[in-house]
């Protein structure tokens, strides 16, 4: 997966965590961080219409994992909502989180538990090829992008998603 960036000196602390989550996980479709909410937003898209059924259990479980997770780490968090929208035949699962508590463990929980839980229909673009030491570094250099986002906040919204191979990040 490449990254182009046209002007580096612009890019954002923001706009670097964003195309690092998307390369760590490919599962996550597309990202939106939203500067005024102080949260970002996870999108998972599914390649079939989830009945609401299927969405109820999944979207207990995804509450279940983070707030069995918060207590291990005896923490809270501020907002947790999970939405999604059908459109045609896809269904995209949106997952807000606040930045103010939100860490890398729990990205990458939502995203093992949603790649251990009943659904194998998630749409990810064909990820690279990481050895175990790229991918813990991946998650080291998210954690500390997580916290340097938390402490120089910044006011523009932006919109990451792939294309192609590519992340791209929008102001919104």
């Amino acid at each position: 997966m490449s990254i182009q960036c046209k002007k580096i000196e612009e890019a954002t602390e923001a706009a670097n965590l964003l195309t690092t989550i998307l390369v760590r996980y490919p599962e996550v479709s597309t990202i939106n961080y939203d500067p005024v909410k102080n949260t970002i937003k996870l999108n998972i898209i599914f390649n079939d219409v989830l009945n609401g059924k299927q969405l109820l259990r999944l979207k207990n479980y995804i509450y279940d994992c983070i707030s069995v997770y918060n207590k291990l780490e005896k923490k809270s968090y501020n907002i947790l909502n999970i939405t999604y929208h059908v459109i045609e035949t896809f269904t995209i699962l949106k997952i807000e989180r606040d930045l103010d508590t939100l860490v890398q463990g729990e990205i990458s929980l939502i995203v093992e538990g949603l790649n251990q839980y009943s659904l194998t229909n998630i749409i990810t673009e064909k990820p690279e090829v990481f050895y175990e030491d790229d991918l813990k570094f991946q998650e080291e250099l998210i954690e500390t992008m997580l916290e340097n986002v938390k402490a120089n906040k910044e006011n523009k919204s932006l919109f990451a998603f792939r294309d192609e191979g590519q992340v791209l990040v929008f102001n919104k």
